[in-house]
């Protein structure tokens, strides 16, 4: 699928002497966002992350806000990875403070299975469990019941905590290994710190909040060099959002070589 971006030239990692060394990628796939995705092994995972956010790292404001930080084609490129995934999963404070459909609506594609992350029981109804005739999953530490129709795969848990790799493998061993974590902000961090995502798609607005909900909140770091530098690629939208399309798989961590 085309990416609805203009590619900006220059990266994140564009210096000779960087630890990451330079891209060797071929410009036609570095231009495409959702060349990672084509590109990965049949079968294996592939776990994208997906978070919008403010210029100064909001994701909402001091009363909750979030509609709409990003712009529609920083939401034209979310359901575009949407489309291009085999799930979408997110976690039970995203569904209790927006109730998403997770469907596939403002691009052209087949909408993914929907996964909630609920280890402690408390999915209410929600519109992302309707039945349109796509495989719906519930994620729980001890069972708790689903409506009809709906899956619930039960896992091991520490403390009300389900580990990232147990879910993406309980995924992959569902048929669905391709997944897109789409939030909350806690649950990408989570998967981050995991070491569990391969490409994160930053979706930075024009805007600045100055108060409010911050975005990633990672495992904290003293020094730079311990601190992650993905290889990066910048996107700008049509509207003046911004994609950074980060390639977590490596890990990287680096401090300019110094």
């Amino acid at each position: 699928m085309d990416a609805p971006a203009r590619h900006v030239a220059a990266t994140a990692n564009d210096h000779s002497h960087h630890p990451c060394g330079e891209s060797k990628a071929e410009p036609a796939l570095i231009d495409d966002p959702f060349a990672p995705f084509r590109a990965s092994p049949v079968g294996a995972p592939f776990v994208v992350a997906q978070l919008g956010q403010s210029l100064d790292g909001r994701i909402a404001t001091v009363s909750g806000e979030s509609r709409y930080i990003n712009g529609m084609a920083a939401l034209d490129h979310l359901h575009a990875i949407r489309a291009n995934v085999d799930a979408v999963l997110v976690g039970i404070g995203t569904v209790l403070a927006d109730d998403p459909q997770l469907t596939v609506r403002r691009v052209a594609g087949p909408s993914p299975a929907r996964v909630v992350l609920d280890p402690r029981g408390r999915l209410p109804n929600c519109r992302c469990l309707a039945d349109d005739g796509v495989r719906r999953i519930v994620l729980r530490a001890s069972p708790a019941g689903v409506p009809a129709g709906v899956e619930e795969i039960v896992l091991p848990s520490r403390d009300g905590r389900i580990e990232p790799a147990a879910i993406i493998a309980a995924l992959v061993a569902a048929g669905l290994p391709r997944i897109l974590v789409e939030g909350g902000a806690q649950t990408i961090s989570g998967f981050i710190d995991a070491g569990c995502i391969d490409r994160l798609h930053l979706l930075v607005a024009p805007l600045i909040i100055g108060s409010g909900t911050t975005g990633l909140s990672l495992a904290p770091v003293a020094e730079l060099a311990r601190a992650r530098r993905p290889p990066t690629r910048v996107h700008i939208l049509p509207d003046g959002d911004v994609l950074f399309d980060c390639d977590l798989s490596t890990n990287t961590r680096g401090d300019h070589g110094k």
